[in-house]
C-alpha cells in the first residue's frame, strides 16, 4: 500500500480540550488500542491522531499496517519519528536505516524522504516549523 501524504484527523475529545493548551498528558496504549479498534484501520487505512498544533509544533501519534509506504516531500519543517510499536524503514537519497520500537530519528527540514512499515507499527511524528530556525540566525 502506497500513500502519498499523512491524512490527519483530531482526536476524539468529549471534553472538548485544546489542541494547543499548555499543558496535555495522553495515555498512548489507550489512544493505540482505540485507533487499532476504528472503522478505518479496520478497512486497512492508517489512523493518525493529531495530540498537539500549534502555530511552531505539531505532535502526530501515527499507526500503520505492515507493508504501507509513505513518500514524502518534506518542507522547512524538521520531524522527528519516536517509534512506540513496529519497525520501519527510514530512506532519503543518500541513506537508509531500520529504526525499531523505542528509537528516535530526527530529520532536518528540506530533506525528501520514504517510510516502509516492516510490521505494524505506531510512531509519533513531530514536526517542528523550519521558520523558527531561521529567525533565530
Amino acid at each position: 500500500m502506497e500513500i502519498e501524504t499523512l491524512r490527519i484527523k483530531p482526536p476524539l475529545s468529549n471534553d472538548n480540550r485544546l489542541l494547543n493548551a499548555s499543558l496535555l498528558m495522553f495515555d498512548l496504549p489507550t489512544l493505540i488500542e482505540n485507533m487499532k479498534h476504528s472503522h478505518a484501520w479496520a478497512k486497512g487505512e492508517l489512523n493518525a491522531m493529531i495530540l498537539l498544533k500549534s502555530p511552531d509544533k505539531h505532535v502526530v501519534l501515527t499507526a500503520l499496517h505492515e507493508g504501507t509506504e509513505i513518500n514524502s516531500f518534506q518542507s522547512n519543517d524538521s520531524v522527528t519519528f519516536q517509534i512506540i510499536e513496529g519497525k520501519l524503514m527510514f530512506q532519503t537519497r543518500k541513506e537508509s536505516v531500520t529504526i525499531d520500537k523505542g528509537q528516535l530519528l530526527t530529520l532536518h527540514e528540506n530533506i525528501n524522504y520514504r517510510l516502509t512499515t516492516m510490521e505494524e507499527t505506531v510512531f509519533l511524528l513531530t514536526i517542528a516549523n523550519g521558520t523558527l530556525h531561521q529567525a533565530k540566525n
